[in-house]
């Protein structure tokens, strides 16, 4: 697997960014909170999105800088979640603190929710005796 984040990835489409907001689940480990929702109609397994709140981080510069992060810790530990996946997810990945947390912290972090997400979702899919 590489270790790329394409433009197919990307989420960007307001449906499913509204659909992820109504109707999706959640998954934290603090700092991180990650939503996600199944898609029935994407050819791609995975679309990702970021967010950083504007309400902790007041300048665009910061923003960004946390979005980069966050695209980055997706790009490299993205075959986490794609060896697990049995169909097609929207997911999308927040920042939710007004700490400035190092890259390794977030890295860490970022595992630890990926891991967390996984088990989550293998509990809701598992049959009832």
């Amino acid at each position: 697997m590489d270790f790329t984040y394409p433009i197919n990835e990307k989420l960007k489409s307001n449906k499913i960014i509204d659909l992820l907001f109504s109707e999706g689940k959640s998954v934290s480990k603090y700092p991180l909170r990650l939503v996600y929702v199944p898609l029935s109609d994407s050819e791609e397994k995975l679309k990702f999105g970021v967010s950083v709140s504007k309400k902790h981080f007041k300048r665009a510069v910061d923003r960004n800088y946390f979005k980069r992060i966050l695209r980055e810790c997706y790009r490299l530990n993205k075959k986490l979640l794609h060896d697990h996946l049995d169909q097609p997810y929207a997911i999308m990945f927040f920042y939710q603190t007004k700490e400035r947390l190092t890259y390794q912290e977030i890295n860490e972090k970022t595992i630890l929710l990926f891991e967390k997400w996984i088990a989550v979702k293998n509990e809701d899919v598992k049959p009832s005796p």
